[in-house]
Parts: structure tokens; sequence; C-alpha cells
């Protein structure tokens, strides 16, 4: 999907349960964390890359390397939030996206976040897969 100003913008839908809230029905702020992270591997799943695939065949798999979020309002139990994913830049080894997480067309909270590409045994970086770099390169 293209959002106005014509960038790919990917969207996951995330329900808010009773048990992603505090006391007072709020969500906990590391719960959107976790909605962020099941979006992304929902658009990597969208474009037939798939985290357990890349495991197995490349030993490899992505490391959240730098994250930083903007809580601008809080969501509450039984909202139907949007998780809205967009590709900013792919480097050698790492990709950044930028995230909204949203109530209708409201920004509940605004996510900037680069993954690293890592080998799973040694732990160091390794380039994206060519693979990966074309699927994402699509919706840059």
């Amino acid at each position: 999907m293209l959002d106005a100003s014509g960038q790919h913008v990917h969207t996951h839908a995330v329900r808010v349960y009773y048990e992603d809230t505090d006391a007072g029905g709020i969500v906990y702020y590391a719960n959107y964390l976790k909605y962020a992270e099941r979006a992304r591997t929902e658009l990597l799943r969208h474009h037939g890359i798939e985290n357990g695939a890349l495991m197995r065949s490349d030993r490899i798999a992505f490391a959240v390397k730098s994250c930083s979020a903007d809580y601008i309002k809080p969501a509450r139990l039984d909202d139907a939030l949007e998780v809205r994913t967009a590709v900013t830049r792919l480097g050698g080894a790492s990709l950044h996206m930028h995230q909204d997480i949203c109530l209708d067309s409201a920004t509940l909270v605004a996510i900037d976040v680069r993954l690293a590409c890592m080998d799973i045994d040694s732990g160091a970086p390794v380039r994206l897969p060519d693979v990966v770099r074309d699927a994402l390169r699509q919706v840059l």
C-alpha cells in the first residue's frame, strides 16, 4: 500500500487484550515494541522472507541494533490498532524502518528501528542476502 507521500507502507492489525494492559486498562509501554516486532515479521513474510527459513538455510537473523519510540497517546483495552511499517533505508548489513502504531487516523506511538543482519553462530554482522535486499528494494 502507498501512503499519501507515495511511500510503500505495510499494515498489520493488532487488538489490545487484557494481558497487554496495566491495572488502568492502558497498554504497557513495552508491549508496543512487541506489536512493532510482529508487524516487521509480517512485512518480511508478505515479501517472501521468513525468519525461520533464513535461520535454517543461511544461519542469519535480524537483531535490533537501535530503536527509538515516541509515545504520543495511550492505547486502551479492546482498541483495534494498526501498525504501519515502512522500510526507509537498506545498508550493507542493516535495514531501517519507521513504524507508526495508530488508532483510526491518530498515531499513538512512532518508532524508528535499525535492524542488523547477523550470523547466528558467531554474532558477527553479515551482508543482507540478495533475496532479502531484492525484496525490500521494491518497497523503498
